[in-house]
């Protein structure tokens, strides 16, 4: 074997999750799916949620794939995930916190349950999913190998895109620093945590943009290295978070927005 390819060999090695167990909140569709994948494709057990679709989206994704139905939004959706999540394994690796909602209005009429909403699966439930989890993460904590909290974020809680989704925009840019909080509270448990902020992918989310071409080349013309994010951008960055080669990083926040946020 040559150097060269020994050394993809023992990279490979260090990605690869065989063994662990991973949660992706909202992990039926969207950037939730490209991640579960992701984990799938790197050798782990994934456990996904989707208020509606997550049994379904397992069965597709396979035999490696559970789905649980419920919805973070409310507390009862948290402790019925819990339950869940108790009922396949005593022991849960990393959680990916991704389940979120956005909701755009004018200023004029930006509606009150727009903030209610928006911050309850945002902001609360990544952080009641790590509370009521603690015990799992705990028990898969080894020796030079934390467990990892994951939270997806986004560029417009770093930077103003004038996307008129003003609640979703302050929940991402708070859940930024409740992460740093985590970081510093679980650190001594051997749990890292860290922020992956994305920028603009092929998502729902993105729908409206990518079917209307002038709005699609402003916005890749607006990007430094000029396109949207794929699906393996944003599953290889948590799949490295995830794996032995992440085990040092924690309290990072982590921009995958092709240089939006760092480059204007």
């Amino acid at each position: 074997m040559s150097h060269d390819v020994a050394a993809e060999a023992a990279r490979a090695m260090k990605l690869s999750l065989h063994g662990k167990t991973v949660l992706v909140t909202g992990g039926a569709a969207g950037l939730g799916r490209m991640i579960a994948e992701g984990m799938l494709g790197a050798g782990a057990k994934v456990i996904i949620t989707s208020r509606k679709l997550a049994s379904q989206a397992a069965t597709q994704l396979g035999p490696n794939c559970i789905g649980i139905n419920v919805d973070l939004g409310v507390s009862e959706g948290i402790d019925a995930l819990a339950r869940g999540v108790r009922d396949q394994t005593d022991r849960l690796h990393v959680i990916v916190n991704n389940a979120g909602k956005t909701w755009g209005a004018p200023f004029a009429t930006f509606p009150d349950s727009a903030w209610n909403e928006v911050l309850a699966l945002n902001l609360r439930a990544p952080f009641a999913v790590v509370q009521r989890l603690l015990p799992q993460l705990e028990a898969a904590v080894a020796p030079d190998d934390p467990a990892r909290v994951i939270q997806i974020g986004s560029v417009a809680g770093v930077r103003v895109e004038r996307l008129g989704a003003f609640s979703y925009a302050a929940s991402k840019a708070a859940l930024h620093h409740l992460s740093r909080e985590l970081a510093a509270e679980l650190a001594p448990r051997g749990i890292t945590v860290n922020t992956v902020v994305p920028g603009y992918f092929p998502t729902k989310i993105t729908a409206h943009i990518r079917s209307d071409e002038q709005r699609l080349d402003t916005l890749t013309r607006r990007i430094p290295l000029g396109r949207l994010g794929r699906p393996a951008d944003i599953a290889g960055l948590c799949v490295y978070l995830a794996s032995a080669l992440g085990s040092y990083i924690t309290g990072a926040e982590i921009a995958i927005d092709g240089g939006l946020s760092g480059c204007v």
